[in-house]
């Protein structure tokens, strides 16, 4: 497996780059004592996180080129979010950590851009990722600071890079929720190739004087639908949503605490309101949702709905990144500047991760087996084909051999899935689980092959 973590400028930290990363996909673990089998891979993997000639940057480059080369004509969804990295459990064993989104715990932060595709829903890798550290307050006059120098231009970072590295997309559309609702980002990113949708984070003003909520709220409702809502402990139950749907064109204005002189006046947008009717008390969904794409049909409407509900997969990746997943929130590595690149690492294996998921469900061309697995793990797979596959026909492999979805299959089962289409737990906790049972099989084809031959 070639994850390509870049290269440094010397072929032994490229080695030692690709030689980590890849443990950290087969072990699915950041802790640096269960990734190496002896001291001095622990030491070896230590000098190079703390190496300065390794970057976040290089790292990131080298991923985002690979998914540059899967997003050809293509339409791309860029989802963005961003994610923090709370390390205030061991807050007396770290340094050079800042602080995170209480003002009080230490950590970091992680905005990182995913490519799916918007036909096939294939993950088709890493666009870009943004790591740092939050070491100064906000200062006084921060609202009349250029978009630049504000946290807040990862946004607009995010998009831009989106544009860059999809360079040869047929069409990129720039995903994210309500904190990317930020004016310079609709003046400066939309172009003949590259859309914009964002759930709307803030009332705006609009040309005709009204404010948007109110303005999408009196739109006329165009169409309706059920929308199927899963279970989350804690938060709500399972249930039946009715939705209604508006969408109209509107204009929204330049706000006084635009930063960018060069913003026009007025821009002219999309909007779709997603309201359910009788929700229960505290629970109601609504999505106001506002894009470049031109709504002007149900249709229409309801694909770019579609659209806007796959940014879940970038939720799903931090789970995967995080406690039910790789846990980096339980790296006891302890210098800020070595965690970035380890959380860069991780969050490159967490990525694989979705793209067995997503694969599965892919309704376009399979994509290569060889994209994630090499030779000789793709030959264990052909092994437990026969092992893993039940009498009925539903119960066997569907995907043609050597597929990432065939290879998501086989990694779902090892995870504990049934096999059946319905049982829903195939998903990114699963994968990990079948990831880590998968690797241990193949250390065991390998030492059984050498013992063997010896």
């Amino acid at each position: 497996m070639e994850l390509g973590i870049g290269y440094f400028g010397d072929a032994r930290l490229e080695r030692s780059g690709e030689f980590l990363a890849r443990r950290v996909a087969e072990r699915q673990a950041v802790c640096l004592r269960k990734l190496a089998d002896d001291r001095s891979q622990q030491v070896k993997f230590r000098r190079f996180l703390s190496n300065e000639a390794v970057t976040v940057e290089e790292m990131v480059a080298h991923r985002a080129m690979l998914a540059a080369v899967a997003a050809g004509g293509r339409h791309v969804l860029a989802i963005q979010d961003t994610s923090e990295i709370n390390y205030q459990a061991q807050s007396g064993r770290k340094h050079g950590l800042g602080q995170v989104g209480n003002g009080t715990d230490v950590g970091l932060f992680l905005h990182p851009v995913l490519a799916v595709d918007a036909q096939t829903q294939e993950c088709l890798g890493l666009v870009d990722a943004q790591v740092w550290r939050r070491t100064k307050s906000k200062a006084k006059d921060y609202q009349r600071l250029p978009i630049e120098q504000k946290e807040s231009y990862r946004w607009v970072k995010g998009g831009e890079e989106a544009k860059a590295v999809l360079a040869e997309a047929a069409m990129v559309t720039v995903i994210d929720d309500r904190e990317g609702d930020i004016y310079e980002k609709w003046a400066r990113l939309p172009d003949e190739r590259t859309h914009l949708l964002t759930r709307a984070g803030r009332d705006r003003s609009l040309a005709d004087g009204g404010r948007l909520f109110a303005g999408l709220a009196g739109l006329p409702e165009a169409h309706r639908f059920t929308l199927e809502l899963t279970a989350r402990p804690g938060k709500r139950g399972a249930r039946t949503a009715q939705i209604a749907v508006r969408f109209g064109r509107i204009r929204i204005c330049r706000p006084r605490n635009c930063s960018d002189r060069d913003a026009p006046g007025e821009i002219e947008l999309f909007g779709i309101e997603v309201r359910e009717l009788d929700p229960p008390a505290g629970d109601a969904i609504c999505w106001r949702l506002l894009t470049t794409h031109p709504v002007e049909s149900v249709e229409q409407a309801l694909t770019v709905i579609g659209w806007y509900r796959l940014r879940w997969h970038i939720e799903q990746l931090f789970r995967t990144l995080k406690r039910q997943g790789l846990r980096i929130e339980q790296s006891v590595v302890e210098d800020g500047e070595a965690l970035e690149k380890l959380v860069v690492i991780a969050l490159i294996a967490a990525v694989i991760t979705m793209q067995l998921v997503l694969a599965r469900s892919a309704g376009g061309p399979d994509q290569p087996v060889s994209r994630v697995f090499d030779a000789s793990q793709v030959d264990v797979m052909h092994a437990l084909q026969k092992k893993l596959q039940g009498r009925t026909v539903k119960q066997q492999n569907p995907h043609p051999p050597d597929t990432l979805s065939w290879a998501g299959w086989t990694i779902a089962r090892l995870g504990g899935w049934t096999g059946y289409d319905s049982d829903k737990s195939a998903g990114p906790i699963t994968m990990r689980d079948g990831l880590e049972r998968f690797y241990g099989i193949v250390d065991g084809y390998n030492l059984a092959k050498n013992v063997c031959r010896s």
